[in-house]
């Protein structure tokens, strides 16, 4: 159950910054698409980002800060 939760911590933390930026980015212009075709753009942009780029990212800062605290 404690992996659950990290596992899904990990996910929310590459999740949301990538979502807040995207749509800050292109939300202006999304806006005058159909709920639907937004979604589509949206998860076909970010969900192999964060596969790929954001997981790895945090997974890697995490196990830097599990180092440096198991040096000290």
């Amino acid at each position: 159950m404690k992996g659950k939760l990290i596992s899904s911590a990990k996910i929310w933390m590459a999740i949301y910054p990538s979502i807040t930026l995207f749509l800050y980015l292109f939300g202006p212009a999304l806006s005058l698409l159909p709920l639907y075709q937004r979604t589509f753009l949206l998860t076909i942009a970010l969900v192999p980002f964060v596969v790929f780029a954001g997981l790895p990212l945090i997974n890697f800062i995490i196990q830097l800060t599990t180092t440096k605290n198991e040096k000290a």
